[in-house]
């Protein structure tokens, strides 16, 4: 399987710099990279009501993402606290 374009939504990044400790981040950082190897990665779930789009854990943390297979890309759309991404 070839690699995947990453793109992350102003918003996202804004979300990401936001986490509250700097380990945090980068353990999130570093699973959005792993989505560029493999979109779609043992424990990733489709988001009901919303056909295109996909989660996955880190910790407390989720990753809300989107997927273009024609395109190659990746497209992160929301980052947060578990309690608060799907709202």
């Amino acid at each position: 399987m070839g690699s995947y374009r990453l793109q992350i939504k102003p918003s996202a990044v804004r979300e990401l710099e936001g986490l509250p400790t700097k380990r945090e981040r980068e353990r999130v950082i570093a699973r959005i990279r792993t989505l560029a190897v493999d979109p779609r990665p043992w424990g990733c779930e489709k988001l009901a009501g919303l056909e295109d789009r996909c989660r996955v854990r880190q910790g407390a943390y989720r990753i809300v993402y989107s997927i273009l297979d024609a395109a190659r890309i990746v497209t992160v759309v929301k980052v947060g606290h578990r309690k608060d991404v799907y709202r």
